[in-house]
């Protein structure tokens, strides 16, 4: 009986540990009765399916992963409808608790996990005010367009396009003064990978060794080198 006993207890030590190694994802989602929660990331440029939890009835659910680095990850909720809801996380090996809600699912999101996620979370919050700014540059652009006003089109663009340097050069600001994290090549990849080349090559060239040589470093520095090569 103590053999099994202790032998027990070697199983769920082991377990635990192992878990420290994995990525877990738990929380809740307020009003949902029904449907399936997804955790997915990319692989390859094709985004898979690593986990997912079939809900009926608690609103409760906990997902894992294996993960080597901090890398992005997709939480998507399927109701059973034609349109998926999606929330995305930058996570890192632990647990990451979501919190959310069945009607705002991606805008409701509390999000308490990773160091590299709450560095996201300060970025988006800027962001987000360049990003209504923007529309409401958009909507006058195309109302100008739609009365046929020449000269407010030809401001408009000029305002847009200086309004969009502005915020290449927040971002790399920012991916620069964090280029200890995997958030600042990640940014480079997917905010301003249009921009002009000196943008991501400043970015490139502060990064940590670390970061260098993490998934989005080596991924921003591959990118660079295409660039450069079709010139």
């Amino acid at each position: 009986m103590k053999k099994i006993i202790a032998l027990l207890l070697l199983v769920s030590i082991f377990s635990c540990g192992n878990d420290t190694d994995k990525l877990t994802v738990k929380g809740t989602v307020k009003g949902l009765k029904k449907g399936t929660i997804y955790l997915k990331k990319v692989s390859d440029t094709v985004l898979v399916t690593v986990d997912s939890i079939s809900i009926n009835g608690s609103p409760e659910f906990v997902l894992q992963s294996e993960i080597e680095e901090p890398e992005m990850f997709y939480l998507y909720l399927n109701k059973n409808t034609k349109e998926d809801d999606r929330i995305s996380f930058f996570a890192d090996k632990g647990v990451t608790e979501i919190n959310t809600t069945l009607k705002g699912f991606s805008y409701d999101a509390k999000i308490n996990g990773s160091k590299q996620h709450a560095i996201l979370e300060e970025y988006l919050s800027m962001i987000g005010k360049f990003n209504n700014k923007n529309l409401d540059l958009t909507k006058d652009y195309f109302e100008a367009i739609k009365n046929n006003d020449t000269l407010k089109i030809k401001e408009t663009e000029g305002v847009i396009t200086s309004f969009k340097k502005r915020k290449y050069l927040y971002t790399a600001n920012f991916a620069v003064n964090h280029n200890d994290s995997e958030v600042a090549p990640y940014l480079a990849l997917s905010e301003i990978y249009d921009a002009n080349v000196i943008y991501l090559d400043t970015i490139n060239s502060v990064l940590t060794p670390k970061i260098k040589a993490s998934k989005y470093g080596k991924q921003l520095e591959d990118y660079i080198k295409n660039i450069k090569a079709t010139e």
